[in-house]
């Protein structure tokens, strides 16, 4: 018996196949390629979007849609009554010194203007400045919230 005429007792076991065919090896199911397998693929998570586009100023409160009175100058209000009348967000509506805001009468605010007024007037259901307060006080006016 000679070296060249032994043969093993074992079988070398075979490697792998790499995923080109062959058994199961990388991608043999052939998966892969495509986007993942390209050069740069990052794409970024759809909830990191979502994220920066919600508000992050400081304060920010999801109820601040309500509807904010409408400023109203003591001016427009001389104009429109007479001495003695009633002032409403109603009657301002009328008289088209105010316009309803999707399609709600708005709060009213009565400010200074830059008359002087003698008015003795009623004020119901408005907000009213406090320079406004004193002198309707002076005039003898009345004021109801």
């Amino acid at each position: 018996m000679q070296i060249h005429n032994l043969k093993r007792q074992h079988k070398n076991k075979k490697d792998r196949m790499v995923g080109r065919g062959g058994k199961h090896a990388k991608t043999s199911g052939r998966g892969g390629k495509g986007q993942t397998a390209r050069a740069g693929n990052k794409r970024r998570p759809e909830l990191r979007d979502i994220i920066k586009k919600l508000p992050k100023n400081r304060g920010y409160k999801f109820n601040s849609f309500q509807i904010k009175p409408v400023g109203v100058s003591f001016d427009k209000i001389m104009g429109a009554y007479s001495n003695g009348g009633t002032v409403d967000p109603i009657s301002l509506l009328e008289l088209k010194i105010i316009s309803k805001k999707k399609g709600i009468v708005p709060k009213v605010k009565i400010l200074n203007g830059k008359k002087d007024f003698n008015l003795k007037i009623k004020i119901s259901k408005c907000f009213v400045s406090d320079s406004v307060k004193k002198k309707i006080a002076e005039l003898g006016g009345e004021i109801e919230l």
